[in-house]
Parts: structure tokens; C-alpha cells; sequence
């Protein structure tokens, strides 16, 4: 029979309440009280019942994660990231896939509600609000991670998205490249705003380029690496050939990467790639990638250090938006003389 919190103090002669306390470290139990109840959770291994003590608390200490895609690199990261910041502070992480498909999203967040946790952090496939009223509802703290929601206020954690797109098209601007084509992803804000990096750096350089040149292709998380490849044969039909593209991200640059060489031809002599998310792999390609760094460890670090902190604060807490900054990391798919 597993011990509990009864057997302890009933063994010490002292009440259930204050071995609780000195299991979630309270500051009114005396140095000797606390030494003694230790020791004796020590010698009977004692392990808390995590539904009992969410009766208790109020809490489980459970955060939610819901992701387009855990076989993404950037996302298993910045999850590993989430939970490192977690695992600190005795707080446990669950973790879900959307496999970017809107409905599915919906009963995960359904799951996870259903679960209690005490804050759930959202990389959401929607680019409107009805994933997150059912959140609402509940009135369970959450945090938009990576993909912002057009004009919902929220937390949020990520980086400037538009400036990612700038500094990848600045940088094949810089190596040379004069076609620069955009291979992109649904209408998630990550994509939307590259995307808007992307054309305000040509525009700024004078480059106009037709829509054939930006290939916007259905999944840009889940199976990134196929919409690259498909994406890229398609624009190696246009005429003039581009001789750079900026991928939404590394999936899909290996993706374009892939299609380039089976087309014969070679990178970045004849077609520069630059991805986004430098993932921990990408120096270890064939072609090692140019990338735009996301900081994926800070962003978990920073979601959960928010997440503890509006759990903490829930009734009055206003939402944040916490943004990090990214950086060119310059490989061998767009290393060129200009």
C-alpha cells in the first residue's frame, strides 16, 4: 500500500497540515520540525499523490505544450528548453502534437484542459482566436509560443519575425544574388511575417521580382522538408532560374536543398539557400546551412519562466510579450564571392 501524508504524521505525532508545508517548502514550520519530517518522507520514499495535491493546492503542477510538429527540431528544443526551466522549480511538462491540422489542435487543447494543467503554452496551427477561447473559457493562463494571433492580446514568446526575413534576404543580396525567390508557409504569423521581411528588403533594394518567384506551400512545420522539395522543383521552371531562396525554415531549406541538387546543379554556385531555426544539425548537412538563429533554448527558457510566473500571478496577471533576438549564422549553402 503506497504511504501518505497520514502515515507520516501520525508516525511524528504531528498533523497532516504541517507535513504538507514541509513538503511544499512553507516558511512557518520550525528547523527541527521540518529536519524530522524530512527524514522520514527519506526513509519511507515517500511519493506525493498528485491528484491529492492538487485537491490541496489548487494546482497540479502540470504545464501543457501543444505543437505543430515534435519530429521539428526547433520545436523538440525549445520543449526541452520548457522543461529544463520547469524540472527546476518541481513543476512537470505535457507535451502533444497538432501535426498541424487545425481540428486536431482542438481536442489536444481539450485533452490538456481536461488534464488541469495550470498554464498551457500554444504554438498554434490557427490564425484567428477559436483555439484559444475554449482556453479562455476555462480561464486557465496561457502563452502563444513562436505564432503570434493577429489582434488578440496575449501572452506571448518569440522573436521579430519580419526582421528574420530581412536579415536572410539582406545577407543574399550581400552574397551577390540578383533572382531571390521565397519559398513560405500557411497563414501562421511566422510565415506571414518572413514573408513580409522578404519583400520589404527587396523593395528597399529595388528588386521586383514576379509572384512566381514566392512559392507558399500548405504545411510549413509538419512535413516542411516536402513542401521545400516541391516547392523549390517549382521554381526551378521559372525563367530566369533564382539564384537565392529564402526558406520559412529549415525543414523546408533542406527540402529545396534536396531538389536543387538532384536538378544537377550546386549550391550556393548556382542557387544560395538560407533557412530559419538553426537547427542543432544543420553544420552536419551535406551543404552546411545558412540560418537565422531563433535562440530556441532561450525561448523555452523564457516561456517557462513566464508560465511560473503567471501561474503565480494568475488573478492579476496582464499579458506579456517577451521577444529574443535573432542572428544570421552564415554556413556554406550561400558562402559565395558577390
Amino acid at each position: 500500500m503506497a504511504i501518505t501524508m497520514k502515515d507520516i504524521a501520525r508516525d511524528l505525532g504531528v498533523s497532516v497540515v504541517t507535513v504538507s508545508k514541509v513538503l511544499r517548502n512553507h516558511s512557518d514550520i520550525s528547523t527541527a520540525t521540518r529536519k524530522r519530517v524530512q527524514q522520514r518522507v527519506k526513509e519511507l520514499n515517500y511519493q506525493p499523490n498528485p491528484a491529492a495535491r492538487a485537491l490541496l493546492t489548487g494546482r497540479t503542477n502540470l504545464i501543457g505544450l501543444i505543437v505543430p510538429d515534435l519530429v521539428h527540431p526547433f520545436f523538440s528544443q525549445v520543449a526541452k528548453g520548457i522543461s529544463a526551466g520547469l524540472r527546476s522549480k518541481e513543476y512537470g511538462l505535457i507535451i502533444s502534437s497538432s501535426e498541424d491540422d487545425p481540428q486536431l489542435e482542438r481536442r489536444e487543447i481539450d485533452q490538456m484542459l481536461a488534464r488541469r494543467v495550470d498554464a498551457l503554452i500554444l504554438a498554434s496551427t490557427r490564425s484567428n482566436a477559436n483555439s484559444v477561447e475554449r482556453i479562455q473559457d476555462q480561464n486557465v493562463p496561457y502563452i502563444l509560443l513562436d505564432r503570434k494571433i493577429p489582434n488578440l492580446e496575449a501572452n506571448f514568446v518569440g522573436i521579430d519575425d519580419v526582421t528574420a526575413g530581412i536579415q536572410a534576404t539582406t545577407h543574399l543580396i550581400e552574397v551577390g544574388c540578383k533572382t531571390i525567390a521565397h519559398i513560405s508557409g500557411s497563414e501562421v504569423s511566422t510565415a506571414l511575417d518572413r514573408k513580409a521581411g522578404y519583400s520589404m528588403t527587396l523593395a528597399k533594394h529595388g528588386l521586383s521580382l514576379p509572384p512566381r518567384y514566392l512559392v507558399t506551400r500548405a504545411h510549413m512545420d509538419d512535413s516542411g522538408d516536402a513542401s521545400g522539395y516541391e516547392g523549390m522543383k517549382q521554381l526551378l521552371t521559372c525563367d530566369p532560374r533564382p539564384d537565392g531562396v529564402f526558406c520559412g525554415n529549415d525543414p523546408i531549406a533542406m527540402g529545396a536543398m534536396r531538389a536543387i541538387l538532384e536538378a544537377g546543379l550546386k549550391i550556393p554556385k548556382d542557387v544560395a539557400i538560407v533557412g530559419c531555426g538553426n537547427l542543432h544539425y544543420d553544420d552536419l548537412l551535406l551543404v552546411p546551412l545558412t540560418s537565422i538563429d531563433q535562440d530556441s533554448d532561450g525561448l523555452g527558457a523564457s516561456a517557462a519562466k513566464l508560465a511560473l510566473s503567471i501561474v503565480k500571478n494568475k488573478p492579476k496577471a496582464s499579458p506579456k510579450t517577451i521577444l529574443l533576438g535573432s542572428k544570421l549564422v552564415v554556413r556554406a549553402s550561400s558562402q559565395r564571392i558577390a
